[in-house]
């Protein structure tokens, strides 16, 4: 499985998460406007605030959630893009090598 892919799936089902729980806070605001709780003023003052917190949390948790996941991929001994890609080169050059000494043995 693509690891990024994975980690975007979670990254969406987090902002999916966090779209709900803006629209049942806007369905409770305009309830509580409805039956005279508090004017519009307040529930669109209430709301701003509270939809930045969420965005504030969510880039948050996304952060730790990236680093959490990078560190579980580390203990599980999955290396890293930059090492797969170090490891390709010195396989390259190693089969470089190897063509070049049978080159050798054959003249």
């Amino acid at each position: 499985m693509d690891n990024d892919n994975l980690i975007n799936q979670l990254l969406m089902l987090g902002v999916g998460t966090t779209s709900i729980v803006a629209e049942k806070l806007k369905e409770a605001s305009d309830e509580w406007v409805k039956n005279g709780t508090i004017n519009p003023d307040q529930a669109k003052n209430m709301m701003d605030d509270l939809v930045e917190k969420l965005k504030t949390e969510q880039g948050s948790f996304d952060e730790q959630f990236q680093r959490q996941l990078r560190n579980l991929l580390m203990d599980w001994g999955v290396p890293r893009q930059s090492e797969m890609d170090e490891l390709r080169g010195r396989l390259d050059r190693l089969e470089r090598q190897v063509r070049d000494l049978e080159n050798k043995l054959w003249r």
